[in-house]
């Protein structure tokens, strides 16, 4: 007798494709992170970076750095570093999935709804009026606080009758974005000449002033945010089925979407707050993850995680050894790197289905 297909097979190979997946992004994540300590003027290897993690830990393994400011350097200067970038990675890429998955539109970032705008704006305010007394962190706060005000103001204007429609929210967020652009001109136009060049340089993006200090503050806000967004997953994947089919299952898509918002204005500010601008992680890291996996979001959204973890530490050493004894701007390398990339997604995906749906 023919033999039945078996029905769990092809869920059998979908986990065996995503468990590879994921491992293969967490040793990339751990050979860029070694690679991303080791690069600077102190001269450190990646064995001897492995080595001192090692022997902080208490395992006595592998060599200790040779140069007598290697450990002090790797621990004070780029470990910050590393850790922050791969904090900011996840939390933009997690975000990105997330609007993507509430909005069913494959164009939407945190900067749709007025997140990275609005940081912009209170960045650079502090930044103009806050003159020679202006410190990196009142730079941070009120980045944060003006990116979470925006965001909110944004769900508030976008609400009517007690609803908020997608197309409505994103319109309204292109008009925010558009009056703080304004602002930011305005800013511009004022400034001192240093601080002129202060806001340019934030908006451009950069990990160069990365503490620990720093990394205490984005750690738990993405550690909340990334745990409040594997919890949403499994409703995501019910909208998917559309708004009707996912009321039918119980699901509170008004309260679904305003959760989402917040979720999103946590992860997305807690970023930019101490990095200013990077764009194109939260967009393209999602379309890469659906890619590789497929569009559930129980998957999508842990591994887009990871995966946006590679990605900003991949562009913060590209960023610290294209150029010699140079520290390019992070969120100029992510945009010359990921408009490209882009606009390849969406010639493949209209070329193998005709679109994007």
């Amino acid at each position: 007798m023919p033999h039945s297909p078996q029905p769990g097979a092809p869920k059998s190979r979908g986990r065996s494709r995503t468990t590879i997946v994921f491992v293969i992004a967490v040793v990339l994540l751990v050979l860029l992170a070694l690679a991303s300590a080791g690069i600077g003027q102190v001269p450190t290897t990646p064995a001897e970076v492995a080595g001192s993690v090692l022997h902080r830990i208490g395992l006595d393994w592998g060599p200790m750095p040779a140069h007598p400011a290697g450990e002090v350097t790797l621990w004070q200067v780029r470990f910050p570093r590393v850790v922050l970038a791969m904090l900011v990675g996840a939390a933009l890429a997690t975000a990105g999935a997330l609007l993507q998955g509430v909005f069913a539109n494959p164009l939407a970032e945190p900067g749709v709804i007025g997140v990275s705008a609005g940081a912009a704006v209170g960045a650079g305010a502090v930044i103009v009026f806050g003159g020679a007394f202006v410190a990196a962190w009142s730079v941070a706060a009120a980045a944060f606080v003006a990116g979470l005000a925006t965001t909110f103001l944004v769900y508030v204007l976008a609400r009517s009758n007690g609803r908020t429609e997608v197309v409505t929210l994103v319109l309204t967020g292109v008009a925010i974005n558009a009056f703080a652009g304004g602002l930011i001109a305005l800013l511009l136009f004022v400034a001192s000449p240093a601080a002129r060049d202060q806001i340019v340089f934030w908006q451009l993006g950069s990990l160069n002033g990365a503490t620990w200090d720093s990394v205490s503050v984005v750690a738990p806000l993405t550690a909340a945010g990334l745990f409040a967004a594997i919890l949403i997953a499994p409703r995501l994947d019910l909208l998917a089925l559309g708004e009707s089919a996912a009321r039918h299952l119980g699901v509170d898509v008004e309260r679904l979407r305003r959760n989402v918002i917040v979720v999103v204005a946590i992860l997305a500010t807690g970023g930019v707050a101490f990095t200013g601008i990077i764009l194109f992680v939260g967009l393209i890291v999602p379309h890469l993850v659906r890619m590789l996996v497929g569009p559930a979001h129980r998957v999508l959204i842990p591994l887009s995680a990871v995966i946006g973890a590679v990605v900003l530490l991949a562009a913060d050493v590209g960023a610290r050894s294209l150029v010699d004894n140079a520290d390019l701007p992070l969120g100029m390398l992510t945009s010359l790197v990921g408009g490209p990339f882009f606009f390849w997604l969406l010639r493949r995906t209209r070329a193998r289905a005709g679109g994007w749906a």
